[in-house]
């Protein structure tokens, strides 16, 4: 079963390889993406995310709630880069909503009974079954790969300047983040995949080595010089051709310096 709907401003696809399963899930997973799009954007004024904002709202219910505490987590975390309340602006967890929304939809469909799916959220990916190929966009030439990835029951999401221009803040200058052309991180989960990369993104150069100190996530990245980064146990099943940092030169040294003190880190790759 295969089926493409426009929502939350970009396309949604999800394949699902299972045998006779029934439409009604999907008809579940695409009713709650429009749900949690009319709930929780901050473009719609009529939204329950526009209403908190305003005030006019005594608190959040129990799935914004949800929303915000990650976002609170994700802003302790990177000491302010990520917020998604920026000094003067308005409100707008966005960069949680997407991977939180489809993951939930995903868990929809893993409810119904599917067990091999591919569910496609603007680039976002969440898995079950497997493995899927899924491509890692070039930063700077959408019709070429920087890398190939075989995923099972993992998700991966992407944060660049690619789709949107300098659309990532870092709330800590309120000036548009510009250490990184892309930052991928491969997860259990989208919602931790997604928030993960913007984070890291927000962070600038420092997100790598944040990213990659995560519980359970792998990273790639290329930064502003164009270099390759990433974690050791981000395993690719093919190089992608117009991948930057190909050249000339030799491979770099494992980069093995450590975010925040922490010991368990995993070692990043730089080629340049």
């Amino acid at each position: 079963m295969r089926r493409v709907e426009h929502v939350m401003g970009f396309p949604v696809s999800v394949r699902i390889d299972d045998e006779d399963f029934p439409e009604q899930p999907v008809e579940e997973l695409f009713a709650w993406l429009r749900e949690a799009d009319a709930r929780f954007s901050p473009f719609r004024p009529d939204s329950e995310v526009s209403r908190l904002d305003r005030g006019e709202l005594s608190g959040p219910g129990p799935d914004l709630r949800e929303v915000l505490e990650l976002c609170e987590e994700y802003r302790v975390a990177t000491g302010g880069a990520f917020d998604v309340r920026p000094p003067g602006g308005r409100l707008d967890p966005c960069a949680v909503v997407k991977g939180w929304s489809v993951q939930r939809g995903a868990e929809l469909l893993s409810a119904a009974g599917a067990r091999r799916f591919c569910l496609n959220a603007g680039g976002d990916v969440v898995t079950a079954g497997g493995p899927w190929r899924v491509g890692v966009r070039h930063p700077e030439d959408a019709g070429r790969l920087c890398a190939v990835l075989d995923l099972t029951d993992r998700a991966v999401a992407t944060s660049a300047r690619y789709e949107r221009g300098d659309h990532i803040l870092d709330a800590r200058t309120g000036r548009p983040a510009t250490g990184l052309l892309s930052m991928t991180v491969v997860a259990p989960t989208l919602t931790e995949a997604d928030a993960v990369a913007t984070a890291a993104f927000a962070l600038g150069a420092q997100g790598v080595s944040w990213a990659a100190s995560r519980p359970g996530c792998e990273v790639f990245a290329v930064d502003a010089r164009r270099r390759v980064l990433r974690s050791e146990g981000f395993r690719v099943a093919a190089q992608g051709r117009g991948e930057p940092g190909h050249g000339d030169q030799p491979p770099g040294r494992a980069w093995r310096k450590t975010a925040g003190g922490t010991k368990n880190r995993l070692p990043v790759t730089a080629r340049e």
